[in-house]
């Protein structure tokens, strides 16, 4: 298969995971767009370095993860994670399976994006990922620490946001 034709290929497949990592690291609509076109350039140039040591949706992944790292800039420490409201998708984070069948309420929707925005530049960038559905060693082979190493740091976010949330009164046991 010819470069331009695998890349088209890549593209088709995975435009709408490109926008959502670059999504979660920045909320301005205009920076999300230049962060896809930064992703999109730095698969280009890379591709012909993929050497098919791990799966092509994580390559993926890792080159946007550290593009919208890089994106960021000296600003990296203030980025802000940004989610979507959907509650299957935010009860993995909190381990609440009756919260994935209730509606969020905005304050308690704003107090999670409020704390997830509290964590570190490594611990936003689990997160992100692991709200994208990647497996534990998927996330470790983008983060680039090993597996039982992303689950215990997962397990620690979790523990630390229910914590955190639980004092506001906004997670029950």
């Amino acid at each position: 298969m010819k470069k331009e034709e695998l890349f088209n290929k890549i593209v088709a497949e995975n435009s709408d995971r490109i926008r959502r990592i670059c999504a979660f690291y920045n909320a301005n609509t205009h920076d999300q767009q230049d962060m896809c076109q930064e992703v999109l350039v730095n698969i280009w140039n890379s591709l012909d370095n993929f050497r098919g040591e791990s799966a092509l949706s994580t390559w993926i992944y890792r080159i946007a993860v550290n593009t919208s790292l890089q994106y960021t800039g000296k600003a990296y420490k203030n980025m802000k994670l940004i989610v979507n409201a959907d509650t299957g998708i935010l009860s993995n984070v909190l381990d609440d399976g009756e919260m994935a069948h209730k509606q969020l309420e905005e304050e308690q929707f704003e107090n999670l994006q409020c704390e997830l925005n509290m964590l570190s530049v490594i611990d936003k960038a689990l997160i992100s990922l692991m709200l994208e559905g990647l497996s534990m060693k998927e996330i470790a082979e983008v983060i680039g620490i090993t597996e039982p190493n992303v689950k215990v740091k997962i397990h620690r976010i979790k523990a630390q946001l229910k914590i955190r949330l639980k004092k506001k009164n906004y997670v029950t046991q």
